[in-house]
């Protein structure tokens, strides 16, 4: 491999270390600094023997545009160079990338497929010229719509067919208004999209890692058009906007089927609606990936593989009990073992697993299903949330006679939702003989993987986690220190600060002699029957996991 001017000395040297890595030669070289990015791509080119290109020559065409779809442009970093006779040739910055080239030959309809090789920065700069960036493509939708000669200030009732209409001219580019508002979103990682109108300004908003963040929003008189379009999509009616409504929406993002749970609700300048994504990729993870410290992980997985009993999960809104309950019920979804579920709504389908919505206005309540249940002879039973004593007593009985219970609580820490039983009217002996363990939790940023690098604590951020110079004489602290990946944060992704609170027969005695919740939890914390989430993010921040103003953030309340 001819590389120019770097020394052939170098390349024979740094073989081994590539070798020892499991790394390409020309990452290594790059690794130890002795190749320039010019002399990267000149080497990537050569090692795979194709040819180099300056994609400042080559100008966007739109049946380049049509062979290579702006999705898979942007997800495999890749540019249309020529198209002709089934013939697509693309640019990238590694030709040896296996994902990538399978990934397009998967993808892509044409009948043969070429690489050239061009720097990163090129290639990142060709896909914003030839497609737009995401608020360049809602200007430009937004300018399409305002050509229409059809008044978008009215949307027509939908018909008998449940299809809006608006006439062809409208709705073609609303369509697409619509769909890239919450791509671009779903591609930056967010949960949720809030859609809000104001006196003189339309504002959308992304969710990404916790955070809220605005995104380029189209003019406020667009916002009649684009609810109603959602509230169609979503089986709401939009005839109706006195009155707060619920529905699920679908759209296909990048060859994937995602779902959102839409909300929406009237306010003094229009109707703002919220969507949360339902992403099932997430609920395939393992209790390991979802931030579990190796101990608490042992201690959870024990109970939730118990034969009875109850188990709870606690935390605010937001804070992953869901994804939580969904990856337990997925390590204990097995043929010999029959789970119910009921919740309200059912936010994720999983194969294997007897799933019922509640439905209020049809009497099938919390309770009511439970008791249903109870006659279908199964193993496990989960239930998403406990909210009055006769939920709680037909719970807690259910783990007394060979049941295991899942559900969730809204409580500040676990030993609360003790307590919280108890106050509930359920006899503080059924909760004590009945409860096997409690989780709460919290939800912090994780570091980004591409930027982050060691740090050392400052006195500040030591003296907010009340920790001395003992404490982390053997901590790994780091810090993101913000790269394209993560648009700048540092952060990258979510974890979980768990707390669990497995009970022994003196905490169970507490329970039972009606102690408060404060006792119950100084009891466990003295006796090692759980970390606090403060003290689950030391760990994590002395690990190199997060920072420590994110675990301030979401403990502060917790300050044991």
């Amino acid at each position: 491999m001819n590389m120019g001017a770097v020394d052939g000395v170098q390349v024979e040297a740094a073989r081994p270390a590539a070798d020892a890595a499991g790394a390409g030669l020309v990452d290594t070289l790059v690794v130890q600094k002795v190749l320039n990015p010019d002399q990267v791509v000149q080497a990537r080119a050569m090692q795979a023997g194709v040819e180099m290109i300056n994609l400042r020559d080559v100008m966007p065409k739109d049946h380049l545009l049509k062979a290579l779809p702006r999705h898979i442009a942007r997800r495999y970093q890749v540019v249309p160079v020529e198209f002709e006779d089934g013939h697509l040739t693309v640019a990238m910055s590694d030709p040896g990338d296996i994902d990538v080239t399978d990934g397009l030959q998967r993808l892509l309809e044409v009948d043969l497929i070429s690489y050239r090789v061009a720097s990163e920065p090129q290639i990142q700069e060709a896909i914003d010229r030839f497609y737009g960036s995401s608020d360049e493509a809602v200007e430009r939708l937004v300018t399409e719509l305002s050509q229409t000669q059809v008044d978008i200030g009215e949307v027509q009732v939908a018909g008998e067919s449940g299809v809006m209409e608006t006439g062809d001219d409208l709705d073609a580019p609303l369509v697409k208004l619509v769909n890239s508002l919450i791509a671009d979103g779903f591609r930056a990682g967010m949960s949720d999209i809030h859609i809000e109108p104001f006196e003189e300004r339309l504002r959308v908003r992304y969710r990404v890692d916790g955070v809220l963040r605005e995104g380029k929003a189209p003019p406020i008189r667009l916002n009649a058009p684009i609810i109603s379009r959602l509230k169609i999509e979503s089986g709401m009616s939009i005839a109706e906007k006195r009155v707060p409504q619920d529905g699920r929406y679908k759209q296909i993002i990048d060859d994937r089927e995602i779902d959102f749970r839409v909300s929406c609700l009237p306010t003094l300048y229009g109707e703002s609606m919220v969507m949360r994504v339902l992403d099932k990729g997430g609920l395939n993870l393992g209790l390991d990936q979802l931030g579990f410290m190796r101990e608490d992980q042992e201690v959870f997985e024990r109970n939730a593989q118990m034969p009875d009993g109850v188990m709870l999960v606690t935390g605010p809104t937001g804070s992953g009990k869901t994804t939580t309950l969904y990856s337990c019920l997925n390590l204990l979804n097995t043929p010999n073992k029959k789970i119910i579920t009921v919740e309200d709504p059912v936010e994720y389908i999983l194969s294997g697993i007897n799933q019922v919505q509640v439905n209020n206005a049809a009497g099938m309540t919390f309770s009511a299903a439970l008791r249903a249940m109870l006659r279908q002879a199964p193993n496990i039973i989960m239930v998403g949330e406990i909210r009055d004593s006769e939920t709680g007593n037909i719970a807690v009985n259910a783990s007394l006679t060979g049941h295991f219970v899942f559900s969730t609580l809204h409580t500040n820490d676990a030993p609360g939702a003790i307590t919280r039983m108890v106050d509930m009217g359920i006899k503080p002996f059924l909760v004590a003989a009945a409860t096997r363990a409690v989780l709460a939790q919290r939800l912090v940023r994780r570091f980004c993987g591409k930027c982050i690098a060691s740090h050392i604590l400052t006195e500040g951020e030591m003296k907010a986690l009340d920790l001395t110079p003992e404490d982390v004489k053997d901590a790994r602290p780091m810090i993101g220190a913000g790269c394209k990946a993560c648009e700048g944060n540092g952060y990258k992704g979510r974890m979980g600060l768990f707390e669990v609170f497995e009970l022994n027969d003196e905490a169970r005695r507490l329970v039972i002699d009606g102690e408060a919740a404060n006792v119950v939890r100084d009891f466990a914390i003295e006796n090692g029957l759980m970390k606090t989430l403060r003290q689950d993010g030391v760990r994590k921040v002395v690990s190199g996991m997060t920072s420590v103003s994110e675990v301030v953030r979401v403990t502060s309340s917790d300050e044991h």
